[in-house]
């Protein structure tokens, strides 16, 4: 093992797990014999020792959130250390390509990041300068690597143990999660998604053997759940049974999650019976309206009566379906945001909602698919370098409003499982109000009758959304505790 302490990779935010970002790089840089420091910003600080030492220094930007976070870890880094080499790596990476370059970074790689990553460590290493596929820096451009690595078993050993991260609540039981992935990329254009402009339609599945593997060191690590973390589990339908098998037949007691695509799971309900008896107990599906009128401009490939269909579908296989939203859209209106609140109500969906869900405001970041779409363009205003994303205003004030006040009540409220149907029922008394013209009135605590609480992880899932201001300052702690 060559001892290089000067390398650092940095994980800024992977909506509560475990980061993947680093457990597969460093695996690919162990292989090589190098063996890089490591921290994880969502909770631990920016160690000022570990940053002065370093000559590399990789920053894992998987989403939005990690990428805000990190863009302020980088300026930070460049005050401690101003001769290391700073490279942003990851799908957000390569959709503010030019922005970092511009900035704090001094390369960027997206796609299949793992080998252009370990060339451009190889060549600083060397003090050589070269152009390096799959690289981009101030000198030079490249797109992103789409080909089939020889995808390696993630190394985890270096990171924080499972117990710090998101816990699968189940009931009154918590328990400890795993995180892995089956597959990379989508097959899908769905045009609000970061994933099509890097991907292109592309996707890759990972070895099953290395897979279980991956499982197997996590669950001896203590994880009882595990969650797929692939953009759409069911792109390759065929090699997820195969994986969820082997998991069942590896390990017959532990319970998994994942996300599919309303119309994937249409396609494949028959195997729904099939999933829960491997250990299936949720699934989250991006739903994000049930305007007919919002989702072709979204091109989800579903409707509104099949977004239903598919809840009642889990359901009865006994499988918990947690869907996704983005309400507030250009094209949202206030008829829209009360008929969403009367569906769930009337489906009995209300438990199977994160409160967050209801807040989301459509993200447009650089590189977005929705940037060519003919009906955006009235919106459309100048990109936010802080926010990271395209402005756009509402032509309805009134909508723009109650999206701030939804945020404001939800990021105020307790996260315990006990105010969902309250906190459910005072968003709705907001959208009468805005309807009416009134201030919004104070509703009674209501209790349902049906006390079944869904399986769900401790961490909200909204991977392409606004930070909450929680989060940005959950970064901030850790980076003002360097100082």
């Amino acid at each position: 093992m060559k001892v290089f302490g000067e390398t650092l990779l940095i994980s800024c935010y992977e909506l509560g797990h475990q980061p993947m970002g680093l457990a597969l790089t460093m695996a690919f840089f162990e292989q090589a014999g190098f063996k890089p420091d490591t921290i994880d910003l969502s909770l631990e600080p920016l160690e000022t020792e570990k940053v002065r030492v370093a000559r590399f220094i990789a920053i894992s930007v998987p989403m939005h959130t990690a990428l805000r976070i990190g863009m302020d870890a980088a300026l930070r880094i460049r005050k401690m250390n101003a001769k290391a080499h700073i490279s942003f790596f990851g799908l957000y990476a390569s959709l503010n390509r030019e922005l970092l370059l511009k900035g704090v970074a001094d390369s960027v790689i997206g796609g299949e990041y793992e080998s252009p990553l370990l060339a451009l460590l190889e060549s600083i290493t060397l003090g050589e300068e070269k152009e390096i596929e799959g690289v981009s820096t101030r000198r030079y451009f490249s797109e992103p690597l789409l080909k089939h690595l020889p995808f390696v078993i993630p190394s985890r050993e270096a990171l924080l143990p499972l117990e710090k991260y998101a816990q699968l609540l189940e009931g009154a039981e918590a328990r400890t999660a795993g995180y892995v992935e089956a597959s990379r990329g989508c097959r899908h254009f769905c045009r609000h998604c970061p994933i099509p402009p890097v991907y292109q339609g592309r996707f890759f599945l990972l070895p099953k053997d290395n897979v279980l593997q991956d499982i197997k060191n996590q669950v001896e690590a203590g994880a009882t759940h595990i969650t797929f973390g692939d953009p759409d589990f069911l792109n390759g339908a065929v090699h997820s049974l195969r994986v969820a098998r082997g998991l069942h037949e590896a390990f017959p007691e532990i319970t998994f999650d994942f996300t599919a695509k309303v119309e994937h799971l249409i396609q494949h309900q028959s195997s729904l019976p099939e999933l829960k008896s491997l250990g299936c107990i949720f699934i989250i599906s991006a739903v994000e309206s049930f305007s007919e009128n919002i989702l072709p401009y979204l091109v989800k490939g579903h409707t509104r009566q099949e977004a239903i269909e598919v809840f009642h579908l889990t359901t009865k296989a006994g499988i918990a379906l947690r869907p996704t939203f983005v309400p507030f859209t250009p094209w949202t209106t206030l008829e829209d945001m009360l008929d969403l609140f009367v569906i769930i109500e009337k489906e009995g969906m209300i438990q199977y909602v994160d409160p967050i869900q209801f807040s989301i405001r459509l993200l447009i970041p650089p590189g977005s698919l929705l940037l060519s779409e003919h009906d955006m363009m009235p919106f459309l205003g100048e990109l936010d370098p802080m926010g990271i994303s395209y402005r756009w205003d509402h032509p309805d004030a009134r909508v723009d409003d109650l999206q701030k006040r939804f945020s404001q009540l939800i990021e105020d409220a307790s996260e315990s499982l006990q105010n969902t149907e309250m906190l459910f029922y005072q968003l709705k008394e907001y959208v009468y109000a805005a309807i009416e013209g009134r201030e919004p009135r104070e509703i009674e605590v209501r209790s349902l009758t049906n006390a079944f609480q869904p399986p769900r992880l401790s961490e909200s899932w909204f991977c392409c959304s606004e930070p909450t201001e929680k989060q940005l300052c959950l970064g901030s702690d850790k980076l003002d505790s360097s100082a």
